[in-house]
């Protein structure tokens, strides 16, 4: 969901895609929904597996007490609620807790991109994210795009861009697709420009299916390169405040470190603060700088203010 990576999907949705894989990899994968409930709730119920995996009541005993066998200190039976407890020496074996997974996932739900019996979360918090504009993107325009990306073809479009004031034709072969925190863009080979470049579907207005793809998707090397940014807190704040930054950025030592690729550099420098002289705004607004600057300069071939 962040700028400079391709949106992720929950770990709800991919749940949904497992279920139909092997009977053992399955079985594996409803102990490490055991232990997601144990850990974050606490508790688990038999009604828990049969609901999140369409499980009989019998099989949903068999796994909970072969999972038992194993993990018999992960936990306890509370015979007055009917349900299992998590173990005070609970120590998971399938299930690596993250907080950043489990923030995804009640996001996810929250803004209405999968439902809540896709997710693994129990119960669901009181949620608000800040508005994000919606973008008119056209389901048909999608389809096109996608279905040339997947079936390696070219595109005929019609794009409206900003350097032109009329829509223009042109041929496009799209190989990939990349979110920058607010738009969806489709990365592709311009025939006309003869160049990899950035389109927003949402300004693409036509689009039709003309023949294969000419061009190789492993030639796009601003998309398959990336680039470290090494932020730190603002110089002139205090030390107070620089610790209090280097906690929110999840920093060591005073960084931290964010690969991105290089076709989205922009837009992650944009969305961080980072595309502006860190002097014309208040440490306090500023928060982080970009540490290796220079580096970054020379990656790209191009100045970073």
């Amino acid at each position: 969901m962040d700028g400079h990576v391709l949106l992720r999907l929950s770990r709800g949705v991919e749940m949904s895609r497992r279920r139909k894989t092997g009977p053992r990899w399955s079985a594996e994968k409803r102990y490490e929904f055991i232990e997601f409930r144990l850990y974050w709730t606490g508790r688990l119920n038999r009604a828990d597996l049969m609901d999140a995996f369409s499980l009989s009541s019998q099989q949903a005993s068999k796994d909970i007490n072969e999972y038992i066998e194993g993990r018999k200190s992960n936990l306890t039976y509370d015979k007055r609620e009917r349900c299992y407890r998590r173990g005070k020496n609970f120590r998971p074996r399938y299930y690596e807790p993250d907080a950043a997974e489990f923030l995804m996932q009640l996001r996810a739900v929250g803004d209405g991109l999968v439902s809540q019996d896709q997710s693994w979360i129990m119960t669901f918090p009181d949620y608000a994210g800040t508005p994000v504009p919606a973008r008119g993107v056209n389901a048909g325009i999608l389809r096109d795009v996608y279905a040339a990306v997947t079936g390696e073809r070219a595109l005929s479009v019609v794009y409206q861009s900003l350097s032109r004031p009329d829509p223009s034709e042109r041929i496009i072969e799209p190989h990939a697709l990349a979110f920058d925190g607010f738009r969806w863009h489709a990365r592709a080979f311009c025939r006309n420009d003869k160049i990899f470049k950035d389109f927003l579907l949402s300004r693409i207005l036509e689009a039709g299916d003309v023949e294969e793809r000419e061009a190789d998707p492993a030639d796009d090397l601003a998309w398959t390169e990336e680039v470290v940014l090494e932020i730190g807190p603002h110089p002139d704040l205090s030390n107070a405040q620089r610790m209090v930054f280097e906690m929110d950025y999840g920093m060591v030592d005073g960084i931290a470190q964010i690969p991105v690729r290089r076709a989205l550099l922009y837009y992650a420098l944009k969305r961080l603060g980072l595309d502006t002289d860190p002097a014309a705004r208040r440490p306090q607004d500023q928060q982080i700088v970009l540490l290796n600057r220079d580096e970054i300069t020379r990656a790209t071939g191009r100045s970073v203010s």
